[in-house]
């Protein structure tokens, strides 16, 4: 059964605005992870870029570009899909970690017992 954590309030997530960072467990190890909101969806992933193993952030919880389309990596200039982690653009391999989420009643929970897996495209 997944435990399910408290992460935000839903007003904090802004289409295209600043994420919300937390943490999670990943391969044995505490790293940085996110959530954003894109076309009304809560999204998180790993804040990770798969190039190099660095955070995406170029100021902190600046993640999307100036469009607020595009999930950018300030190291290597990589460019992700919101909706999914998959990389559209730049030195990739694969896509973004993902972490599921969900949202009900006015606030934002990820699941902390989620495997959390890299995607693949």
């Amino acid at each position: 059964m997944d435990e399910l954590q408290p992460l935000c309030s839903s007003r904090e997530l802004v289409d295209g605005g600043l994420a919300v960072p937390f943490d999670v467990v990943y391969a044995g190890q505490t790293c940085r992870a996110f959530a954003i909101r894109f076309s009304g969806q809560p999204q998180a992933y790993l804040n990770r870029c798969t190039h190099v193993a660095m955070e995406l952030d170029w100021q902190p919880n600046r993640i999307f570009d100036d469009s607020g389309q595009w999930l950018l990596c300030a190291s290597h200039g990589a460019a992700y899909r919101p909706d999914t982690g998959q990389c559209v653009s730049g030195p990739c391999r694969g896509g973004l970690v993902k972490v599921s989420l969900c949202e009900r009643d006015g606030l934002v929970y990820w699941h902390a017992a989620y495997n959390l897996k890299p995607l693949l495209f």
